[in-house]
């Protein structure tokens, strides 16, 4: 066994998982990131078992709502204490560009800051009487909660999940994606460090179809909060009903752009790019179809395609860099395969379809920002998340047809729309069946407002005040005022 591989957190105890030990890799160069053994279902039933008994100790779910606002305080401090270096380490963990690593770790501080407001100004509720009785309606934590995260922004998402749940008073085990363990680990060593009791965050990395499934079907799992693809999703939905147990699912996209005859093209096409090229295109969000008027398009398309080849590709761990390697080379075959999809439905290649060459790409498993045009929105290409980067190009003409074709998926998570006449924007994005609408911006989030999908691409919403009340069961009291006897039994 290698004196660098990792332990995780279990029940309050640093220590080894009891699977076979596996590496995970830079995909810069394919070097060793990090070694570490995968935990078994053994393993997480010891989780769970310790978070429950963890659950009924009065040290957590008994503190007073401003005391465990502390200590989520004290965890935003500790990830910003550590920032530079946590944003190193995500880097090495899925190649993200360290601009981009660091900007996540800062929204994880943010997020642990948020819930720690939340929970403490976090108010039960009076509600109007109905008779000779007092009502109110109070929230209690629902115990013993599951979170499995990506691997394409692992810090933000696990943050997204521990936090809220831990301010609901809950336990939390969490199971990051396999190949990204490390920000989920670190984590969970930040939030001991503050004062977290034992057992109330463990830690199980692995396989997802052994430690994931583990977990949900665990009878003491009462929730579960996941971040990844639809067939997953699915199918921790079905496991979810056996139990009648709540789920958030944040999955799948393929979310339209909009530019309208009115937008500020440069702006636009600044908002298209970082929409889709970003993060490699490795993004639930990322906006993959872009529909154009068709009285700009040429211009667009030109300015589009001299912006996509401008992008700096290359070494994740240079501040310029705008786009680094997708996660692992077999996603990048992945890629390919769509590319050649796209070609054989008869698109356009307008640019990029290939590999960077250079011998600094060869270790590296990366793929240049690719753009199509002339496919159908039903192609196989316009239909299907690939999850990379490739945007497909599409002009459009009338409204009607427009918002019947953004709306012609299984996906609805997110849109975009550039426009300078502020009713249009209204209008189209009330008509746009996601659960986010951008306008005039693209790809930027706020802590304090709700997201999630509709369609295939999820149930329930994380972030916002009320995602503290999706860790909760809902209580109802009602105190008699009556002077006289219930008047039944009489």
């Amino acid at each position: 066994m290698s004196d660098n591989t990792m332990q995780t957190l279990f029940a309050g105890e640093w220590r080894h998982a009891q699977g076979p030990r596996y590496e995970t890799f830079y995909p810069h160069d394919g070097s060793v990131a990090g070694s570490l053994h995968a935990a078994t279902a053994a393993d997480v039933d010891h989780a769970v078992q310790a978070a429950e008994q963890a659950r009924q100790r009065p040290n957590w779910a008994g503190l007073k709502r401003h005391e465990r606002a502390a200590i989520l305080h004290r965890i935003a401090d500790g990830i910003r204490a550590r920032a530079e270096e946590l944003a190193q380490l995500q880097r090495l963990d899925n190649g993200k560009p360290v601009g981009e690593t660091r900007a996540l770790v800062a929204s994880a501080a943010g997020t642990f800051q948020f819930f720690a407001a939340a929970c403490e100004t976090w108010e039960d509720e009076l509600t109007p009487a109905r008779g000779d009785f007092l009502t109110m309606s109070v929230h209690e934590p629902l115990g013993v909660v599951g979170a499995i995260t990506p691997w394409n922004s692992p810090i933000a998402s696990e943050a997204q999940k521990i936090a809220p749940a831990l301010a609901a008073g809950c336990a939390m085990v969490v199971k990051p994606a396999e190949i990204t363990p490390r920000m989920a680990i670190e984590l969970a060593r930040i939030a001991q460090q503050a004062g977290l009791p034992d057992g109330i965050l463990s830690v199980v990395p692995g396989k997802g179809s052994i430690v994931g499934d583990a977990l949900v079907r665990h009878p003491l799992v009462r929730r579960i909060a996941f971040t990844g693809g639809t067939e997953v999703g699915r199918g921790i939905a079905r496991l979810a009903a056996d139990k009648l147990m709540p789920v958030s699912l944040e999955l799948g996209g393929k979310s339209p752009t909009i530019v309208c005859a009115d937008a500020d093209l440069d702006h636009a096409v600044m908002g298209v790019l970082f929409g889709i090229f970003s993060s490699s295109g490795e993004s639930c969000i990322a906006g993959s179809r872009a529909f154009v008027h068709e009285s700009v398009y040429s211009a667009f398309r030109e300015k589009l395609l001299a912006g996509a080849q401008a992008l700096r590709v290359g070494d994740p761990s240079l501040a310029t860099t705008q786009m680094g390697p997708l996660v692992s080379r077999a996603h990048r075959d992945t890629i390919e395969r769509f590319v050649e999809l796209g070609r054989t439905e008869g698109g356009t290649l307008l640019t990029g379809g290939m590999r960077p060459s250079g011998p600094q790409y060869e270790r590296g498993s990366y793929y240049l920002p690719t753009v199509f045009e002339g496919l159908p929105n039903e192609a196989r290409l316009c239909q299907e998340e690939i999850f990379g980067p490739v945007l497909a190009l599409l002009p459009w003409r009338d409204e009607a047809d427009l918002i019947a074709q953004c709306n012609d998926s299984v996906y609805g998570l997110a849109s975009g729309i550039w426009t300078r006449d502020y009713k249009a924007a209204w209008r189209i994005g009330r008509a746009l069946e996601t659960g986010t609408v951008w306008i005039n911006t693209y790809k930027l989030f706020s802590i304090s407002t709700p997201f999630g999908g509709v369609k295939q691409s999820g149930v329930g919403r994380e972030k916002g005040r009320r995602g503290i009340l999706e860790y909760c069961a809902q209580k109802s009291f009602y105190w008699g005022l009556n002077e006289s006897p219930l008047p039944w039994a009489r």
